[in-house]
């Protein structure tokens, strides 16, 4: 997308999307400090090869199989590294409650995820996605509409409301985006995703 096109659709005080009711976007949540702190404490975890890509569980496990949540799967609170940025969610006014659990994704080039609404019966209303390492664009459909956004290292892309609710999002499996005009090579990329449990 245009770069002042994509401009335009938001508010500039509150980065929010004005084509699609609940998405926001910040630019450079973090620093590029804090960023290369963060791959360095994720990669000296433990990895989950649940799925195609690698994942990692913090707070609660989701059951991708059952695609649900329930109390045996309760890892405990989340760790120091996390827990500071659910604190800055919260107080920031991003959720109305502290979020406590966190999935880390890691897409390599050619990876994706298919469009998808997060589990309704299991996640609070806001969602909080924080991309480290690469750019990617995230599509969000409802019917056919289609409408990309992009993603730069750094950044929290925020759903609430509709964009939570009635459009699915997903990124799609390939080694290059197109941004500003301009096919842009993928490489690794990390996502932390912030939610609440409901009923935790």
């Amino acid at each position: 997308m245009n770069t002042a096109i994509q401009q335009a659709l938001f508010d500039g005080n509150t980065s929010q999307r004005a084509d699609i009711a609940g998405l926001s976007y910040l630019a450079n949540f973090i620093t590029k400090e804090e960023e290369a702190a963060l791959i360095r404490t994720i990669d000296a975890q433990p990895w989950l090869n649940d799925l195609k890509r690698r994942v990692q569980h913090y707070g609660w496990k989701y059951d991708y199989k059952v695609r649900g949540i329930s109390e045996d799967l309760r890892l405990g609170e989340l760790p120091d590294w996390l827990a500071k940025y659910a604190r800055r969610l919260h107080i920031e006014g991003y959720f109305s409650q502290r979020p406590d659990q966190v999935i880390v994704n890691e897409y390599l080039p050619g990876q994706g995820i298919s469009p998808h609404t997060d589990c309704l019966p299991c996640f609070g209303d806001t969602i909080a996605s924080l991309s480290l390492g690469s750019a990617c664009v995230m599509d969000f459909t409802q019917d056919k509409q289609k409408v990309p956004q992009s993603l730069e290292p750094r950044s929290l892309v925020i759903l609430s409301g509709d964009a939570r609710y009635y459009w699915k999002h997903g990124i799609a499996a390939r080694k290059t985006d197109s941004m500003d005009g301009i096919k842009v090579s993928r490489r690794r990329r990390l996502s932390l995703t912030f939610r609440t449990i409901l009923n935790s």
